[in-house]
């Protein structure tokens, strides 16, 4: 009896070896391509984001992060990606975006680039300060670059808006008076502040203009078994605590959360007609909640 079970136990050990060596064999490294992101923490953010949602989906294979030797223009990255020069990007989505390229519909940063807060001269907070409706803040001018996304929201809302097309202009169009508040994602207005600290500029306190927009991983329009791979990562991250865990204890999104003090602000709503139809808003665990960050 005692050498019965010793065989088995030694069969067993050996088709447990085999196994594992089976699985080693067949496991690959796969190198993914995406754009330089060197010095930038959001973009190392997304990285993060990334690396962590294909551990989730793919612990057989090890992957291998590799950036190109430069920066690209969003446009030129789009091109990169047909072109097989990178694997994934990640961009502010679009409806063009996802009919040219195979997007993955989760919110990288949780929609948080549709929460607006201004940038204004130091001395108007007074003129902001009287704003309890859509109506008043449409009279108000405000700048955007002509050719963002954003605009095209902000115009279809029949917002008063100036439209450079240069993004440093806007900074010294504000202060010279051309328009008088300059929407921005909330974790960009105080370090363009600083760094046009020459300028007469400050970032304005009491109001959060919130629509719908999302940052998407794409891939190339074939490469269905790398988006699977990241979306289902991405849902496991998000369904096991794992992604809100590293998105909230990211530096700039704790230091954002707290300057921008969101859930004390009148907010304003927007639609965005630039949205798929597509697009996962009733999904609630993807969006940014503003009643949560009253918990």
């Amino acid at each position: 009896m005692i050498n019965k079970d010793i065989k088995t136990l030694f069969l067993s050990g050996i088709t447990l070896a085999a196994l594992c060596f089976s699985q080693l064999a067949t496991a690959k490294v796969i190198t993914l391509k995406h754009v330089k992101i060197t010095g930038d923490p959001k973009q190392v953010l997304v990285l993060d984001i990334l690396k962590l949602a294909l551990s989730k989906s793919d612990s057989a294979n090890e992957y291998r992060f590799e950036e190109t030797s430069q920066f690209a223009t969003q446009e030129r990255l789009v091109s990169w990606l047909d072109e097989g020069v990178v694997d994934v990007i990640w961009a502010g989505t679009g409806k063009k975006y996802e009919q040219d390229l195979r997007p993955i519909r989760i919110p990288i940063y949780k929609g948080m680039l549709g929460h607006r807060i201004f940038i204004i001269r130091k001395g108007d907070q007074e003129k902001f300060n009287h704003v309890d409706s859509l109506a008043d803040l449409r009279q108000i001018p405000l700048g955007q670059g002509r050719f963002w996304g954003d605009t095209i929201v902000l115009k279809n809302a029949e917002m008063n808006v100036v439209d450079p097309v240069k993004y440093d202009s806007l900074f010294h169009m504000l202060e010279g008076g051309r328009f008088d508040f300059f929407p921005r994602a909330i974790h960009e207005p105080w370090t363009e502040v600083e760094s046009y600290k020459e300028l007469n500029l400050t970032v304005e306190k009491n109001i959060l203009l919130v629509y719908p927009f999302a940052m998407y991983f794409f891939v190339n329009k074939n490469n269905n078994e790398l988006a699977q791979k990241i979306e289902q990562g991405f849902r496991a991250a998000i369904d096991d605590g794992s992604f809100d865990e590293l998105f909230y204890n990211n530096p700039e999104i704790k230091a954002t959360l707290e300057k921008s003090d969101l859930q004390n602000r009148t907010v304003f709503r927007l639609p965005n007609p630039d949205m798929s139809d597509e697009t996962p808003i009733e999904d609630k665990s993807l969006w940014l909640n503003l009643d949560d960050l009253h918990s």
